[in-house]
């Protein structure tokens, strides 16, 4: 039924131009298309995900996009230079804002209005 459907994951903002900003400037992401009900699309990677305007914050609490890249510290290092802070969670042992667990290594960051993104990279 769905297996063959686009998909498109919405993450809520508080202000728009603010939410842009973070989004293009220091994530290098491109808008795709603004929508007249306010929503912004954003295409990476084939996937969609849209910024759509809310009056409250959004109360997330877990990890609402993660792209997958092949080299972790690089990014890492280029979306600090970007002025992306990463967080720091005392439950997981970081290096320079990278956690490794399983197979995988992941850095956690937060967009203007607390939605929580994450890159990661599989381990072999």
């Amino acid at each position: 039924m769905l297996t063959n459907a686009r998909f498109t994951a919405m993450l809520a903002v508080t202000d728009m131009a603010r939410a842009r900003s973070f989004y293009e400037e220091k994530l290098g992401l491109h808008a795709k298309k603004a929508l007249p009900n306010g929503e912004v699309l954003f295409e990476t990677g084939g996937a969609t995900f849209a910024l759509y305007p809310r009056a409250t914050p959004p109360l997330t609490d877990h990890t609402s996009l993660t792209w997958d890249v092949p080299d972790i510290v690089s990014e890492v290092r280029a979306l600090t230079q970007r002025g992306v802070r990463f967080e720091e969670y005392p439950q997981m042992s970081t290096h320079d804002g990278i956690a490794e667990f399983g197979g995988e290594r992941a850095a956690w960051f937060k967009d203007p209005d607390g939605n929580i993104l994450c890159i990661h990279q599989t381990v072999h």
